[in-house]
């Protein structure tokens, strides 16, 4: 069964030529870091704010090619939730059908390690995504889980590592994540409005996350997005780190930031990291 597109042509194109356009100027002037990289926290807004993080994010793990498996952290689930994995055969997407893989996800159900989403679920954490993945691993799968902001993100992420090692599969890991939310649309603004509440998300609230992030300290990662509010989605980070934990790797690296405020200047404003690991 295919899943169906929910998101309108606000959140990213709708043809396969405008897609592939935005992604190679998102990518206008950037070069990719040299290294092995296996996995990623990217941005989920809509890609006229946040698809340059997200084009660059990607691009660096495209280096790791040919992949076999793309595994998408999607979020929006809180702390109490269990894991949903994604069972469909494929996810239309306009560069075409995005092939997933059904016998994982059906893995994780029958060991309990997720559940199959409710009937007309829909979230834009992996979905905004899935056209990056086309773009840039055209020959991969996608395993597309989304992630509670809990201990279970780190348990997730590092099973599915030794899921997709005993099948031989070359993976990557993408956690999908905004960071604080600020602003009377969101119903958070601590340090008022103007010049010094944009300053105070980038350089302190945002950046104390991203610092815990690139170290990879998952649940220092979880207990600073409790804390702090700043972002959405703990649980793909947690998941993501857990998952290049798990293969060796040591540290991340910041390639990217920046805010909705540097694209649209607004009262109301989201922060958006590019990080690979």
């Amino acid at each position: 069964m295919a899943r169906k597109r929910a998101l309108p042509v606000g959140w990213y194109p709708d043809t396969g030529p405008e897609c592939n356009r935005m992604i190679e100027e998102f990518l206008g002037g950037f070069v990719a870091p040299e290294g092995k990289w296996v996995g990623g926290i990217v941005p989920h807004a809509g890609w006229f704010f946040s698809g340059q993080a997200t084009a660059r994010v990607m691009k660096t793990l495209s280096s790791a090619s040919p992949v076999d498996r793309v595994v998408v952290y999607g979020g929006h689930l809180h702390g109490g939730a269990d894991p949903i994995v994604y069972t469909d055969d494929s996810w239309e997407t306009p560069l075409g059908p995005q092939r997933l893989d059904t016998a994982i996800a059906q893995e994780l159900i029958s060991s309990k390690l997720a559940v199959a989403p409710e009937r007309n679920f829909a979230d834009n954490t992996v979905e905004v995504q899935l056209p990056f993945v086309r773009h840039f691993f055209q020959e991969a799968s996608v395993i597309a889980v989304h992630s509670p902001s809990s201990d279970a993100a780190i348990r997730l992420g590092s099973t599915l590592v030794e899921i997709v090692r005993q099948r031989g599969l070359k993976t990557v890991y993408v956690g999908s994540a905004d960071l604080t939310h600020y602003g009377p649309n969101y119903g958070f603004s601590p340090k008022g409005t103007g010049a010094a509440a944009v300053n105070w998300v980038k350089t302190e609230n945002d950046h104390s996350l991203i610092d815990k992030a690139v170290a990879m300290r998952a649940v220092e990662v979880l207990e600073d997005a409790r804390i702090r509010h700043n972002t959405c989605s703990a649980g793909p980070i947690a998941s993501v780190v857990a998952s290049a934990a798990k293969l060796g790797a040591t540290s991340g690296k910041l390639i990217e930031y920046y805010t909705s405020y540097d694209v649209m200047p607004g009262s109301s404003f989201v922060g958006y990291a590019a990080i690979v690991f």
